[in-house]
């Protein structure tokens, strides 16, 4: 999948703000749900590997005991994450063997030509009774949208991750999601929705103009629970 985080935070931002306005208030936000699945100790040490400028950090509950080592390796979004931060790439990670409690990856391994590089990774990083928390998209996410975009079939699919992930770890729990989580009010904020998962601007806006609002999204993915 492309990847312009550098080059241009301010789509990814967007995403971000999209999803965090127009999710459905009954669901809980992934990265919260993340925090749920993470072992409750007090010297929990969480490597969120892909952190961007910090969602998994900012959505710590209130009173969790723990720290965050956020890992990525765009600078620019680095920059907004609380320290520690590292700048690293996902298969080569900053970290000694059995030296952290979690490793986290949201939305981040279907960037990597090999994910199963940064898994062995995260497997080597993890220590005794650690865990491996991933969360990616299906290749049917939002198909009310299919007409204008679709997802691109990646390395690392809803469809395909708990296959590639079991050949590391020999216990993956997978936890799918498919249902109407969003609903758009505006044709602006499908615009906006577009623009995050790159559709040119203009195409976006002409686009959006199109559909007939509130439009609820269907998302479909998964999150995996890995332990060895």
């Amino acid at each position: 999948m492309p990847s312009d985080y550098d080059s241009d935070p301010a789509r990814y931002r967007l995403g971000m703000r999209v999803a965090a306005s127009y999710l459905h208030p009954s669901v809980t936000p992934l990265h919260a749900r993340i925090w749920e699945l993470l072992p409750e100790r007090t010297d929990l040490v969480v490597a969120d590997v892909g952190c961007a400028d910090g969602g998994l950090a900012a959505a710590r509950p209130h009173g969790r005991a723990g720290r965050v080592v956020g890992i990525d390796r765009s600078a620019e979004l680095l920059i907004g994450h609380p320290n520690p931060a590292i700048r690293a790439d996902a298969s080569a990670l900053p970290l000694a063997d059995g030296s952290v409690t979690a490793v986290v990856a949201v939305n981040m391994l279907y960037h990597l030509s090999e994910p199963l590089a940064a898994i062995r990774e995260a497997r080597r990083a993890l220590g005794p009774d650690g865990v491996f928390v991933a969360a990616t998209v299906s290749r049917r996410d939002s198909p009310e949208l299919a007409a204008v975009w679709q997802p691109q079939p990646s390395t690392f699919d809803a469809e395909d991750a708990a296959a590639i992930a079991g050949r590391v770890f020999s216990h993956v729990e997978v936890e799918w999601w498919d249902a109407p989580l969003m609903t758009l009010p505006s044709p602006v904020a499908i615009r906006d929705y577009l623009i995050a998962r790159w559709v040119p601007p203009g195409e976006a806006a002409a686009a959006a103009s199109h559909f007939t609002v509130p439009l609820a999204i269907t998302k479909r993915g998964a999150v995996l629970s890995c332990r060895y």
